[in-house]
C-alpha cells in the first residue's frame, strides 16, 4: 500500500550511488520539494550522493539557484545525468561541460519509449531515430563528454537488420522514480489534473515499479479516497509507493508564472484574441517568413528558441483554427507559449502524454516542423546541441527534424547582437553580427542533411534576409530580403558559396512592415 512520508523520509530512502528517474520538463513538472530536499541532505551530510540521474528534459529556470536540478548542483551529489537537453539548469551544463558530471543526451522520443519497455521486461527499443546524428554509434553514440566516454556505459547500439541500419536504446534499471501529480488520494491514486505538461510520469512510474525500485510523488493535495475522477488518475496506486506533501510555494504549474493558469491544463478556456501579439522585430520577422511556409490543415510541430513566435504570428493573423500546431510535450491544438513557458499551450484540443505523441510523430503523423537553428553547412547538416566544445542539448529536435514530412528551419543569419531594423518595407542591417552561423561543416550533426536528402524531406532555412532550400547538391539560395546586398550581407557572411538560383526572388515585403500581413496559409499538398 502507498504510504505518506514527509519530504526528509522521502530523500533517506535513495542510497548513494543511485539511478534516480526525475520528472518534468523543462519549465514544468519537476518534483521541487524533493529535489530540494535532497540538495538540503547532501549539503548537511554528504548524502544521497553519486546520482545518475535520468530525466527526458532536464527541468531548470535558467538561473543558477533556481528551480528544477538547479537546486542539486552541488559537486558530487550528481556523476552523471542521461537527458535530452541541460540548457534550463545552467549550473548542471557547466558541470557536464566542466567534465564533472557525465552527460549521455539522447532523442527525447527514446525515454518514453525506453520506460515502456523496461516496464515491460524487454531488452530495449528499436528504432531509426538518431541515425547519421552525433547519437549514432559511429558518430558520438551519445557520448558528451570524456566523463561518460569513460564510464563504459552503452547507451546506444547500432543494430543493421535486413540490410538496413537501426539504433538500439538499452532498457534502463532505476532505483527510484521522483514524480510530480496534482492530487493523491488517500489510497495513493495521483491525478495531474493541472499539470500542464503530462510528460512521461506514468510510464517512469511503471518502469521503476515493475522493475522492483521506488516510486515516490511530490503533491500539491491528499483528498478523500474514491473522490478523485478516474478519468483524471494518471498513475493508479499500485504503482506508487511513497506519496509527499510539497512545501508551500515550491509547486509551481511552470517556472514562467507563480500564477496558476487554467488555460494550459484544459480547465478553462480564454479568448485567443487576448493574447499578445509578438512584438515587431528582428525576431518576428523570421517568424513571420517562417509562418509562410505553413499549410493549412495540416499538423504542425513548433520547436523551442525563435520558431516557437510562429503561433503567436498565426494567431495574430487570425489563422490559428487552419491548423492543428502541436508540442512534443503532447499539446494538440490551440496557442502553442513561448520562453519559459514552452511546451505549454493556451486552449489545447487535447493533451497526450509524450511516448503517445512521439508515436504519431514517428509513424508519419507530423506534417510540417518550425525549429530553429544556430549552425548550417553545406551539407544541409544543422547543429543546436554542440559549440566550442560546450553541451547545450537537443530535447526533441533529432525525433522532430527526421520525422516531419517538411522541415523549416529558422534563425538570425549571423551569431552575436546584430542592430537590423525595418524601414519602409526593407531591412536595414545597421550593425552586423560578429559570428558566422552558416558554416564549411557543423560542429554537431543535429540534423542531417544527408538523411533527410534519402528520405525526401522538404527542407527549408528561414533568417531576416535571406532563404534557402536543401536540393540534391546542397543548399540553395532562393529568396533575399529587400534592402540587402547578396554579397556583402549574404555571401560574404557565409564560410562557403551556396548554389544560387537562378529566379533568385525578393522576400515578401509584408513580413518587414509592423502590421498585421494579411497572411493566408498555403494549401497543404496532396
Amino acid at each position: 500500500m502507498t504510504k505518506f512520508i514527509s519530504i526528509e523520509e522521502a530523500v533517506s530512502k535513495i542510497p548513494d550511488g543511485a539511478t534516480v528517474g526525475v520528472g518534468g520538463f523543462c519549465g514544468f513538472g519537476a518534483p521541487d520539494s524533493v529535489l530540494r530536499g535532497i540538495a538540503k541532505s547532501y549539503h548537511e551530510t554528504q548524502s544521497p550522493k553519486k546520482l545518475t540521474i535520468i530525466t527526458p528534459a532536464a527541468a531548470g529556470d535558467m538561473k543558477e539557484d533556481g528551480w528544477g536540478l538547479s537546486a542539486m548542483r552541488e559537486d558530487g551529489l550528481i556523476d552523471g545525468i542521461y537527458t535530452s537537453i541541460v540548457k534550463l539548469p545552467p549550473a548542471i551544463s557547466q558541470a557536464v561541460n566542466d567534465n564533472k558530471v557525465a552527460g549521455y543526451f539522447v532523442p527525447l522520443s527514446i525515454f518514453g519509449h525506453v520506460f515502456r519497455v523496461t516496464a515491460a521486461g524487454e531488452p530495449g527499443y528499436l528504432t531509426h531515430v538518431g541515425l547519421n546524428t552525433f547519437c549514432d554509434p559511429r558518430e558520438e553514440a551519445c557520448l558528451m563528454n570524456d566523463k561518460a566516454r569513460a564510464s563504459g556505459r552503452e547507451v546506444v547500439r547500432l543494430m543493421p537488420i535486413d540490410g538496413k541500419d537501426y539504433l538500439f536504446y538499452p532498457a534502463i534499471d532505476m532505483d527510484v522514480a521522483l514524480l510530480r501529480g496534482t492530487y493523491a488520494d488517500e489510497d495513493g491514486n495521483i491525478s495531474c489534473e493541472q499539470e500542464a505538461v503530462h510528460s512521461e510520469v506514468l510510464e517512469m512510474a511503471n518502469a521503476v515499479h515493475n522493475r522492483g525500485g521506488i516510486v515516490i510523488f511530490q503533491v500539491q493535495k491528499i483528498v478523500k479516497a474514491g473522490t478523485l475522477d478516474p478519468r483524471l488518475v494518471t498513475v493508479h496506486k499500485r504503482s506508487v509507493d511513497y506519496v509527499v506533501l510539497s512545501n508551500p510555494g515550491e509547486h509551481l504549474q511552470n517556472y514562467d508564472s507563480e500564477e496558476y493558469r487554467p488555460e494550459l491544463c484544459g480547465e478553462a478556456k480564454i479568448p485567443l484574441a487576448n493574447v499578445d501579439p509578438m512584438p515587431f522585430g528582428v525576431r518576428k520577422i523570421v517568424a513571420r517568413r517562417a509562418a509562410m511556409e505553413v499549410r493549412a490543415d495540416s499538423l504542425v510541430n513548433l520547436g523551442l528558441g525563435i520558431s516557437d513566435g510562429i503561433s503567436l504570428v498565426i494567431n495574430e493573423e487570425g489563422q490559428s483554427d487552419r491548423i492543428s500546431l502541436t508540442i512534443e510535450t503532447g499539446i494538440m491544438g490551440g496557442v502553442p507559449l513561448v520562453g519559459l513557458a514552452m511546451g505549454a499551450g493556451i486552449d489545447p484540443d487535447a493533451l497526450y502524454n509524450m511516448a503517445d505523441t512521439f508515436d504519431l510523430y514517428d509513424g508519419g503523423g507530423l506534417d510540417q516542423a518550425f525549429l530553429s537553428s544556430a549552425e548550417v553547412d553545406e551539407e544541409g547538416n544543422v547543429n543546436v546541441s554542440k559549440f566550442n566544445g560546450r553541451v547545450i542539448g537537443q530535447g526533441g529536435f533529432i525525433d522532430i527534424s527526421q520525422n516531419a514530412k517538411e522541415v523549416c528551419f529558422s534563425g538570425i543569419f549571423t551569431a552575436g547582437k546584430p542592430d537590423i531594423v525595418c524601414e519602409d518595407g526593407k531591412l536595414v542591417i545597421r550593425k552586423d553580427g560578429t559570428g558566422v552561423k552558416f558554416v564549411k561543416k557543423v560542429q554537431q550533426v543535429t540534423f542531417s542533411g544527408k538523411y533527410a536528402r534519402e528520405h525526401g524531406q522538404k527542407v527549408t532555412y528561414v533568417s531576416e534576409r535571406c532563404v534557402f532550400e536543401l536540393t540534391k547538391d546542397g543548399l540553395m539560395l532562393t529568396e533575399i530580403a529587400p534592402g540587402v546586398d547578396l554579397q556583402k550581407d549574404v555571401l560574404d557572411k557565409m564560410e562557403f558559396t551556396p548554389l544560387i538560383a537562378d529566379d533568385l526572388k525578393l522576400m515578401d515585403e509584408r513580413i518587414f512592415r509592423d502590421q498585421p500581413m494579411g497572411l493566408i496559409l498555403k494549401e497543404r499538398e496532396k
